[in-house]
């Protein structure tokens, strides 16, 4: 039976466009339940012995919930207690328009067999399909549509199970909080319940009522409604005035980031501008949440402020929180920035968020504070049963609501992780805290690979140029065993060198749509921890048929150049080869090849001159402006049996990391040159903004504290200015002010081309006009999506559609940003964790700078682990004197500055019940001539150094130091694992 309807719609240019939809409605639908007499389906699915269908009258009833059921409590679905559940079409389609995580959610546990979860097609079923009514919301049509399935089901339970005796006690159930859909529900003589009463109608059912979000539809007296008592925030405007107010530009749109110092300051980066809107004060946030899509009003003039220049911890924000807003409100600022008030939500980005519980002072409170381990989201109040076995245990927990007269977001406990400090607990929860993807493969995925025994056809070599006799070899980490670039170099007959960048062939097994390809983009690249990777495609290609391993025909895509000796590029070449990788080297071992002139093996020499043409070309770019960054880079020894960690230390780069990374940025460059003049609008590029000038203001004081000037007017300059700022007496602070010139710098990213004129494609840390990735297929998907366009480009590969969708380009792009920034950040929350372990059995005292100093903390370095953290000075006095302008404060006779030299103690507190358990204790301003092996605790300092005793104001009565929570926020941006020294290059 097929059913259409016409209706005429208005476009957003003004124009009418005719609608015709259709739908085609059947009269054998299948149930879904087995044994069932009416269905003809029920014979074939018994014969091939399926058990995803709903198994028969498990609980003697079938659950059917609606939309806002599915949507807001699919923490309770999920649970193994919640079985037979029909999912009406109509939900579905519902869901997967307003939240694509939750759909995913839903999908993944029909996919589950013991959750007996059945999809029913109600709007192609010819008895359950029901037309719009003339003035009807979709909303109630939608619930009318749920009912008249449940209606239809009671029916056919009766026919279909006419001989059976349960068939009689047999009911669908409604699962709605929704009061007029349970109204209508009962007058039509179905059986519905809300969520809560259906649970507490389950036995053992404290864990699930901990589950229950809450629903701010359903009025039943909980946390939500907003009663007469006073409300704290002003109210959210709604979405048509939102609307209205951006059309006249009353109102801005944009992205809300919480600040990781001080949780009462956030910025709003602006759609569409390159311009970000200051929010200072809980009234002024007005409940958004970090990565949330808000409008914002601009305040007046006189309003505006700036960032403070207090450092609040919410963890430890309860007892100092109304003297800390005070504070703030207080500090006055010579320069201010824009100032804004959020007016209303966009859209909620929430997700479940890793924490600890802070239990009530009330031992008889099933309410307490949770406090996530992201110290940019709010305390959240949730509802539990199990506090006391909650206590001293990471849990994840979801947001449900905010309401206007409730100083917290109100949340539900979703599930435990395990114990704090526990290595697998804490890996867990950066996976999930960062939204890794990271589960097994899936069985559809890995029935997309080869046999395990592939091997190339001679089919393929024809197509090929063959490069196996050519001394190819490849130079990476230690243990790395996804090789995805090698290398060649040698000698023309006119003088002149071959030179070839050969990069694994990854897209040869992974081809567009296939579910390998869908699981690649979603998992976007692959997550380097300190004890594990989490490889983005299967490891039979990451680490064998792909990995360009030495002694081993491989498939690659090879960009050769034609190159003087000075580093003059000819020719540039790019074709599918075959090769076989002669060595693969390390770092070190490639380093003694060039140093050792008593090989002259033709790998070696192709080395070295790979290394002097290197050299030139690093050279070339530092005269044009690149920038030569750092960050505080450490490796872990790691115990092959336990997996933890058992010495540290600093990374050392040698030229040949230098050598392997001016050949990748040779040919990412070259790659993005060919397919933009190619396809203008469709290529898939790299931009590296440059920083607003403002950002450097922390920079230019610092270095004015050494009576140093640096100059910041463009890239060029500034790496003049960084080359020459050095300090004879004090080696290590050319890189501190490296470090610092890291946290001024942007964030990279890829885009469509077609997306953003020609002059916003600079990558300003690279000094490159145009940039992209296609030096790493194995763990990036964006460099996958660049070997397809180059592959076109080339004639290797027929076009196809998707590569012609500049939206879907560049939403793939938003997503490759998004899980890029996630993996450099679960890499550093990795390294964190392990520093933890690390220092979990000892003490250390050791040497750091001050990075930053703030009214009421110092941002500090410990070189030797790369750490970073605040030194909170907890009991600072009117004698404590802070000057923003040269960055010191002064406390009784001692006066800590930027590049400051201290003495810090770190050990592991494995009695707290927080998310950081590293604290560092400040020991003493560092004095010359006094070594780590002279002090002991810190009493020793004070009898060795008495002079330095007002140091003692700093120090938390308790501990005999100051606290310095260790802080993952604070940690530079990471670089790839072969490439250290230029800023953002993976």
């Amino acid at each position: 039976m097929l059913k259409t309807k016409t209706f005429v719609k208005k476009t957003r240019r003004g124009n009418v466009m005719k609608i015709v939809r259709e739908n085609y409605l059947r009269d054998d639908v299948w149930c879904g339940i087995t044994d069932c007499q009416l269905c003809p389906q029920t014979a074939a699915v018994l014969n091939a012995k399926t058990t995803s269908s709903s198994s028969k009258f498990h609980f003697s009833h079938f659950l059917v919930p609606d939309t806002n059921i599915a949507l807001h409590q699919i923490d309770i679905l999920e649970d193994p207690a919640i079985t037979n559940v029909i999912l009406v079409q109509t939900v579905l389609n519902e869901i997967k328009h307003l939240n694509a995580s939750v759909h995913k959610r839903i999908r993944d546990i029909v996919s589950t067999p013991e959750k007996c979860f059945y999809v029913f097609s109600n709007e192609h079923c010819r008895d359950t399909f029901i037309e719009r009514e003339k003035e009807e919301s979709s909303n109630d049509r939608n619930d009318r549509a749920i009912r008249a399935t449940c209606r239809w089901y009671d029916r056919h339970i009766a026919k279909g199970f006419a001989n059976d005796k349960l068939s009689k006690s047999c009911r669908v159930v409604l699962l709605t909080n929704d009061f007029a859909n349970r109204t209508k529900a009962d007058k039509e003589n179905l059986l519905s319940c809300s969520v809560q009463e259906y649970i507490n109608s389950l036995e053992n059912n404290g864990e699930l009522l901990d589950k229950l979000a809450v629903d701010s539809t359903y009025n039943s007296g909980d946390l939500t409604v907003e009663t007469s008592r006073s409300f704290l925030y002003m109210e959210h405007l709604p979405l048509a005035k939102l609307q209205l107010g951006l059309k006249c530009e009353k109102y801005l749109q944009g992205k809300f980031s919480a600040s990781r110092d001080n949780y009462l300051e956030a910025k709003v980066s602006l759609h569409d501008k390159n311009e970000q809107i200051f929010v200072q004060g809980i009234m002024n946030i007005n409940r958004a949440v970090n990565e949330d899509i808000v409008c914002v009003e601009i305040l007046p003039k006189e309003s505006w402020t700036a960032p403070s220049s207090i450092v609040v911890d919410e963890e430890d924000a309860d007892e100092s929180e109304e003297s800390t807003t005070e504070q703030v409100k207080v500090e006055k600022k010579e320069k201010t920035e824009k100032c804004g008030r959020v007016v209303g939500i966009i859209r909620r980005n929430w997700r479940p968020y890793c924490g600890v519980l802070s239990l009530s002072s009330n031992p008889q409170a099933r309410k307490h504070l949770f406090v996530a381990a992201d110290k940019r989201i709010p305390r959240i109040r949730i509802e539990t049963r199990q506090a006391e076995s909650l206590k001293g245990q990471k849990i994840v927990v979801n947001i449900d609501s905010w309401p206007r007269n409730s100083k917290y977001p109100v949340g539900h406990y979703v599930k435990k992780l395990g114990a704090i400090g526990d290595k697998e607990t804490e890996n867990e929860l950066l996976l999930l805290e960062h939204e890794i993807p990271h589960l097994p493969f899936s069985t559809v995925v890995l029935n997309d690979l080869p046999a395990g025994d592939w091997k190339i056809c001679d089919e393929e070599i024809k197509k090929r140029r063959d490069l196996r006799d050519i001394p190819i070899c490849s130079v990476d980490p230690p243990g790395c065993t996804d090789i995805d670039d090698a290398l060649h170099c040698r000698l023309l007959p006119n003088g002149n060198y071959e030179v070839g960048v050969h990069i694994a062939d990854v897209t040869f097994f992974i081809h567009p749509g296939s579910a390998i390809d869908k699981e690649a983009m979603n998992r976007g690249t692959t997550v380097y921890l300190t004890d594990r990777r989490i490889d983005m495609v299967p490891e039979l290609l990451s680490s064998n048929l792909c990995s360009l391993k030495s002694n081993v025909d491989r498939l690659a895509f090879s960009c050769v150049w034609e190159m003087t000796s000075e580093a003059q590029i000819v020719n540039t070449e790019f074709f599918k080869s075959i090769i076989c990788s002669k060595h693969s080297f390390t770092y070190a071992e490639a380093q003694l090849r060039i140093d050792d002139k008593a090989q002259n093996d033709s790998v070696t020499q192709s080395l070295r001159t790979l290394n002097d043409i290197a050299k030139i070309l690093k050279q070339k770019r530092i005269d044009n402006g690149a920038l030569t960054l750092s960050s505080p880079e450490i490796r872990f020894q790691i115990d092959n049996e336990t997996y933890d960690p058992i010495d540290v230390e600093t990374k050392q780069l040698r030229e040949t990391n230098s050598l392997v990374e001016e050949f990748m940025l040779l040919a990412n460059i070259s790659v993005a040159k060919k397919i933009f003049n190619h396809y203008s609008e469709y290529a898939v590029l790299r931009r590296h903004p440059a920083p607003p000038l403002s950002n450097y203001d922390c920079l230019i004081k610092a270095a004015g504290s050494k009576n140093l000037n640096i100059q910041v007017d463009s890239a060029k300059s500034l790496a003049v200015s960084l080359e020459k700022a050095t300090l004879p007496d004090f080696p290590y602070f050319n890189t501190l002010l490296r470090i610092l010139t890291t946290r001024c710098m942007m964030q990279a990213v890829y885009f469509c081309s077609g997306t953003l004129p020609e002059e916003d494609y600079l990558h300003y840390g690279l000094a490159a006009p145009i940039y992209t990735h296609f030096t790493s297929p194995i763990r990036r998907y964006s460099d996958i999506l660049v070997h397809r366009l180059l592959a076109v480009t080339i004639g290797a590969i027929p076009s196809f559609p998707e590569m012609f969708n500049k939206k879907n380009t560049q939403e793939m792009c938003n997503l490759l940003n998004k899980r890029h920034h996630m993996a450099q950040l679960a890499s550093r929350s990795s390294v964190d964790l392990h520093t933890q372990l690390f220092f979990k059995d000892r003490v250390s005292i050791e040497e750091a700078f001050v990075l930053f100093v703030r009214r009421n903390a110092l941002q500090v370095l410990i070189p030797k682990y790369g750490v970073e953290g605040n030194i909170f000075l907890r009991e600072t006095t009117s004698r404590s004197k802070f000057n923003e302008e040269e960055m010191s404060i002064t406390i009784g006779d001692v006066t800590f500055k930027v590049f400051s030299k201290i003495r810090v103690q770190i050990k592991v507190d494995t009695s707290a019940s927080k998310n950081r358990f590293v604290n560092i204790m400040l020991m003493d301003p560092y004095v010359p001539g006094l070594s780590v092996d002279e002090i002991d605790d810190a009493s020793s300092v004070n009898s060795l150094q008495p002079e330095l005793k007002t140091t003692n104001c700093l120090m938390n009565e308790n501990d005999k130091g100051c606290i310095c929570h260790f802080n993952p926020g604070l940690l530079t941006e990471s670089t790839s694992p072969q490439i250290q020294s230029i800023i953002d290059i993976s």
